[in-house]
């Protein structure tokens, strides 16, 4: 028990097990706000555009609800909610163009910073002491 416990805690402390951590986190949040946008912003513009319409209440009625005597609903209505199919399609669909942009500033980033690191190597400076060794060194080879 002491080794999975040592070997997890190996796990969890890699960097790249953090990275994904806070990623997860961080796109929870952008998540959130993309879906705020598309439902408090996007969508009653496009809903307004098309006739007033607000998306997460459209919906197919397969079976009508069942009322009492005094109205109060006994058995709930069968819908197929397909406005709200729409708004996270629209959801899934801006997050992955954000996403993308993202993705394709980063490479532009990652492209330039290897440019700028491509400068010619500096010529290494050989010391009076190594250069006397290279010679020792290439004087024992002749022998051999």
């Amino acid at each position: 028990m002491q080794k999975m416990l040592q070997e997890f805690k190996i796990f969890a402390m890699r960097g790249n097990a953090i990275d994904m951590a806070v990623g997860i986190i961080i796109g929870g949040a952008f998540g959130k706000i993309v879906s705020s946008i598309v439902g408090d912003v996007i969508m009653p513009a496009i809903g307004l555009l098309v006739g007033g319409v607000t998306f997460t209440d459209l919906k197919i009625t397969l079976k009508d609800p069942i009322l009492d005597a005094a109205g109060a609903v006994t058995s709930p209505a069968v819908t197929i909610n397909y406005g709200q199919f729409l708004q996270v399609t629209f959801d899934f669909i801006i997050v992955a163009f954000a996403v993308f942009l993202l993705i394709k500033l980063i490479n532009r980033m990652t492209v330039k910073k290897e440019e700028v690191s491509v400068a010619p190597p500096a010529p290494s400076v050989i010391s009076d002491d190594v250069k006397l060794l290279i010679e020792i060194r290439d004087l024992l080879k002749e022998k051999k």
